[in-house]
């Protein structure tokens, strides 16, 4: 397990199975001041979302650039830069020696790449590569497309709206394809997987980023409430995911054994990695910021599988002026992890 550290972005939730939407093509948009990250369409109830893992249910969905500081996707993003960084460098390693792997690297797909912080990590750490951006929300590849012209990037990184697993493929034959949180939103997810192999190059790798370990931020007793808080909003995220899976369209159960998946889709498993990402106490205002929003979508999202001592010890935890709130605790603290599997296609697709 790696520990890192960043103030950037995290890339990457939630495509998802809906009815096939238009697709936006290449855009320029200006920058909208600063730089974000994000989340396909917004950040989970449960672990990290991102590229930080989550479970749970989606908070947002499309958002003007303008709000971007109190968006949870946004915020998130800010948190998990090194993270990103240091998960492309790893598998810019995976290719071989630094001038093979930029040799044979020319073509990446950041599948879920919201407001394409991960986008922007893959084209650093590959030079020789061109990124395609692809997500369901207009408004976040606008941020993707803004963040590209900000780090000096436009010429390389480009963005496409897809809905579905099937187009995935369309964007074929690709070196290398990036995915966080994307098949937990898509009902059949062993389809999703077998959809984005196919759109690999023999010799070309599928990077997952799936599930982990859910971000701890307060400590056991808390002195509000009752001890184990943190636990009982895991265990009712954990509830709100398997319900909101049931009701996805075409909804299949699996075991999330994710080499073996990656194995069942045509692919050779690679290696996996666990990176940690760690603030500790005291926080910055960011982070605390984060925590705030993520309260309140938990509160929002599971709160009626709390009982009453919880969601009031919740309200008190996001009360901006309390000393007792998460904004001026000087014992929150952030923690999780991402778990990275790879695998690579090592022999040509048979026809259908």
């Amino acid at each position: 397990m790696t520990p890192t550290h960043g103030t950037g972005g995290l890339a990457g939730d939630a495509l998802g199975a809906a009815d096939e939407g238009e697709r936006t093509g290449e855009h320029g948009a200006e920058p909208a001041g600063g730089h974000g990250g994000g989340l396909g369409v917004g950040l989970e109830a449960g672990h990290g979302a991102g590229l930080g893992v989550g479970q749970g249910g989606v908070l947002g969905g499309e958002y003007e650039a303008e709000d971007r500081a109190e968006h949870p996707a946004e915020q998130e993003a800010e948190l998990h830069a090194g993270f990103l960084a240091e998960a492309a460098r790893w598998l810019h390693a995976l290719f071989g020696p630094a001038d093979r792997a930029t040799a044979a690297v020319r073509r990446i797909l950041d599948v879920g790449s919201g407001p394409g912080v991960a986008s922007q990590a893959l084209a650093e750490a590959f030079p020789e590569a061109r990124v395609l951006a692809v997500d369901r929300s207009a408004a976040l590849l606008a941020r993707a497309e803004a963040r590209a012209v900000a780090h000096g990037l436009a010429d390389r990184i480009t963005t496409q709206r897809a809905e579905r697993p099937e187009e995935f493929a369309r964007s074929g034959p690709v070196d290398l394809i990036w995915t966080g949180n994307v098949c937990r939103h898509l009902g059949d997810q062993q389809a999703a997987l077998r959809s984005l192999a196919s759109a690999l190059r023999p010799g070309g790798l599928l990077a997952v980023a799936e599930r982990g370990l859910p971000p701890r931020f307060l400590p056991r007793d808390i002195g509000i409430g009752r001890p184990g808080l943190q636990a009982r909003l895991d265990a009712a995220a954990e509830e709100q995911v398997t319900a909101r899976r049931s009701r996805l369209p075409g909804a299949t159960s699996v075991v999330e054994d994710w080499p073996c998946l990656l194995a069942s889709a045509g692919l050779v498993p690679a290696g996996t990695r666990t990176f940690l990402i760690e603030f500790p106490a005291p926080l910055d205002v960011p982070v605390r910021r984060h925590l705030r929003t993520r309260l309140h979508g938990l509160l929002t999202d599971v709160g009626e599988r709390l009982d009453l001592v919880d969601r009031l010890t919740v309200e008190q935890l996001l009360d901006g002026d309390a000393c007792t709130g998460v904004l001026w605790r000087p014992d929150a603290f952030y923690l999780t992890a991402v778990t990275v599997h790879t695998a690579r296609l090592c022999r040509p697709h048979e026809s259908a």
